[in-house]
């Protein structure tokens, strides 16, 4: 049979082999009459604790020797040379010469029932310190920014790999019809790894985060051209729509699939996100809660906003605020960065538990890495007038809030300068493989084959830390 009449028989029907293959998967009759939805809502295989996730991502590295980890004995030892031992094989970005210790200049305080210990500069997150779930020992392999933030969000220190939301959003699809299953917003400047720290890499495109915006239109290009009415963008869409259809029948590719149901999206959008991003709609003692500013790009506002999308069906919210990037001045700048976010982290909390949503939405907050023990921007005679701290990717600190998580604990413990886990080193693999676990997933069966290969998001290991589970 010639290759020509081997086509006209796949084609008949207005089928390819492809697109038969397609309407086989989704048993029906026709791909052009069911088109393939691939944000369908899908089971989780697993019980799951938590529907939604919020993801506070603090682009930099905060120092958690001056936010969560008390260390007396590097208090104690503040400006000493630091042990020859202490220091055998370890790497650092930029440190070097004379290695000095540097104890926090802020004072800690014990909190709540649990007795979480949080400094001076954390004063709302220490009222809900109860409900928090704080790791101590979490280590990286990337001692870089970019590297590490893509570490972190996709398993992998280089870009081509699909970011933690996207997997999510693979493997569980969306309920809501309106709205975006995944949504990225910023305060400040985006980190040095970019816009891979939502994208969808070798997973189909419709998996990428969508970045909402604080001026102009949230998302870009939202609006109707100048002129075109609400109908007459109606009558255009239905026009793709069909010659989408039809092209998807004929080649059974699953990007026409995501160009379909972007282009619904982007029509219902229209509707649903005005009234969404206005926050004037809240209540005065809401918006006084988080610190919130109607009109304005703060992180308090996308605080608030992530909340409105929880309720609103989204499944993954994720913000990055900036500059935590604390090499000198660390006395001065560290107190006005965690003034920024310390009310609306904890009225995030406050909020969402209020209205019953706490339970199934798993709060996240962290960095790529952490900081150093010693002290950076040492003058020959061991001293700095503006001294700071280098990054440390050994053991820094990270928490968790909701979402089936067991509040008023610390998961690891560092030895007494906060070099190394000493007890339950907890990997960023394992970190991913927990909140995966809590979403109903699989770490090591959420897969998606490429170039040969089964790939996942804890490439290739990774355990549930089972005691940060309620």
């Amino acid at each position: 049979m010639s290759l020509f009449h081997r086509r006209q028989l796949f084609q008949r029907g207005g089928l390819t082999l492809g697109a038969a293959a397609l309407a086989s998967l989704l048993n029906r009759d026709s791909v052009v009459a069911a088109p393939l939805n691939p944000l369908a809502a899908k089971k989780p295989p697993l019980p799951a604790r938590a529907k939604h996730v919020i993801y506070l991502h603090m682009i930099g590295a905060p120092s958690q020797l001056d936010l969560f980890e008390h260390k007396p004995e590097l208090v104690k030892r503040d400006g000493e040379e630091c042990p020859e031992s202490v220091l055998k094989g370890r790497r650092f970005a930029f440190i070097g010469g004379k290695m000095t210790l540097a104890g926090s200049p802020f004072k800690f305080k014990k909190h709540g029932e649990s007795g979480q210990e949080f400094s001076e500069l954390l004063p709302h997150l220490a009222n809900v310190s109860d409900k928090l779930a704080i790791v101590k020992t979490v280590h990286t392999e990337e001692i870089n920014h970019a590297p590490a933030q893509m570490f972190l969000h996709t398993g992998f220190g280089r870009g081509g790999r699909p970011s933690f939301g996207s997997w999510v959003t693979y493997g569980l699809g969306s309920e809501n019809e309106d709205l975006p299953v995944y949504v990225v917003m910023l305060s400040g400047p985006l980190g040095g790894a970019g816009t891979s720290l939502w994208a969808n890499g070798f997973l189909p495109s419709v998996y990428q985060g969508i970045q909402f915006r604080s001026s102009g239109d949230p998302v870009l290009f939202l609006s109707n051209p100048a002129g075109q009415r609400h109908e007459d963008r109606r009558r255009v869409f239905d026009a793709i729509k069909q010659l989408n259809e039809q092209q998807l029948a004929d080649v059974g590719d699953p990007e026409i699939a995501t160009r379909i149901s972007q282009y619904e999206m982007a029509f219902r959008m229209q509707t649903s996100l005005p009234d969404l991003m206005e926050i004037s709609q809240e209540t005065k003692a809401t918006l006084d809660l988080y610190g919130a500013q109607p009109g304005g790009a703060s992180f308090a506002n996308n605080c608030l906003l992530a909340r409105r999308l929880i309720e609103r069906g989204v499944r993954i919210v994720e913000l990055y605020d900036a500059d935590w990037d604390h090499h000198s001045n660390i006395a001065k700048s560290l107190p006005t960065k965690a003034r920024s976010v310390d009310q609306a982290m904890a009225a995030l909390i406050q909020d969402l538990d209020q209205r019953g949503l706490l339970d199934e939405t798993l709060i996240i907050w962290g960095s790529e890495f952490g900081r150093t023990p010693l002290r950076q921007g040492v003058d020959g005679d061991g001293k700095s007038t503006n001294p700071g701290r280098d990054h440390h990717k050994d053991a820094y600190t990270m928490w968790l809030a909701g979402g089936g998580t067991k509040g008023g604990i610390t998961v690891g413990k560092t030895d007494e300068f906060g070099f190394s886990p000493v007890e339950q080193p907890v990997h960023v693999h394992d970190l991913n493989a927990t909140v995966l676990h809590l979403l109903g997933l699989d770490h090591e069966r959420l897969t998606y084959k490429y170039q040969g290969r089964e790939f996942r998001l804890t490439d290739v290991h990774g355990k549930v830390v089972n005691d940060l589970l309620a």
